[in-house]
């Protein structure tokens, strides 16, 4: 994986066990309430929703708060609407960065977005500017137990295109990558071949990378920090790469 999902990898971890759990509770909330109102109620039949209530438990959060969170995407409770938008830009370096957002403000979101890139050093782009350098791909992670091997038998027959072994500070286990139309149909073969699964998102994948020096990684890494510190942020995707000794000295 590249050095951007290894660092989130590390931050998730940590803040799970920190004082932002409530702030990856309110992102998970509302990709909930959105999946709910875009794809119905049932998670057998809305992969965005399995997906994010997937998150959800691996966040260990209730089953009563995940209930509620869909109640108010399907109209059952009130709640917020939120539209998508995404937004792109360059962190130091030359890094690309794409920002999916779920707003119910989209002059305030964007008015937030674009201060946070500047205070990390970077620049706020036209819609196009970086989404190119990207690939859409689904994600769908294995815990550990399985071999490759089975993890591709598995798979083979729904169009995945890649099965990589996640590193030991990631958890172990594999990644499953696919086309975005074939996702829900690898989650399914996955849990029919009795696999734990983790983390399964849809991503956007660098098709290529800028390795950071020691001195640039912070700058980047803080301008990411400014983004995910706001509440309408849900995801930040970037092409960097750091080495080990970098990444460990930064973890």
């Amino acid at each position: 994986m590249s050095g951007h999902n290894r660092w989130s990898k590390i931050k998730r971890q940590k803040a799970a066990m920190g004082a932002t759990k409530g702030k990856l509770f309110t992102k998970i909330i509302k990709e909930i309430t959105v999946a709910a109102r875009m794809g119905g109620g049932d998670e057998g039949g809305n992969f965005r929703l399995r997906a994010a209530v997937g998150a959800a438990r691996e966040a260990n959060m209730s089953r009563e708060q995940i209930d509620r969170a869909i109640k108010k995407g399907t109209g059952e409770l009130e709640g917020a609407s939120y539209e998508e938008v995404t937004y792109e830009g360059y962190a130091p370096g030359g890094v690309a960065v794409v920002v999916e957002c779920l707003t119910d403000n989209r002059n305030r979101t964007a008015s937030e977005v674009r201060t946070a890139f500047a205070k990390g050093g970077g620049n706020l782009g036209a819609a196009g500017s970086v989404s190119f350098t990207f690939a859409r791909k689904g994600s769908v992670q294995v815990k550990k137990g399985p071999t490759e091997e089975q993890v591709m038998e598995a798979v083979l027959a729904v169009g995945a295109e890649d099965v990589l072994p996640l590193a030991e500070d990631e958890g172990g286990g594999f990644e499953v990558r696919t086309d975005p139309a074939g996702f829900h149909a690898t989650m399914v073969a996955l849990e029919k071949a009795g696999f734990a699964l983790g983390e399964s998102k849809l991503t956007y994948v660098p098709r290529n990378t800028v390795k950071l020096d020691a001195e640039t990684a912070p700058r980047v890494l803080e301008l990411i920090q400014h983004l995910e510190d706001n509440d309408d942020v849900q995801s930040v995707h970037a092409n960097f790469e750091l080495d080990e000794a970098t990444l460990q000295s930064l973890a």
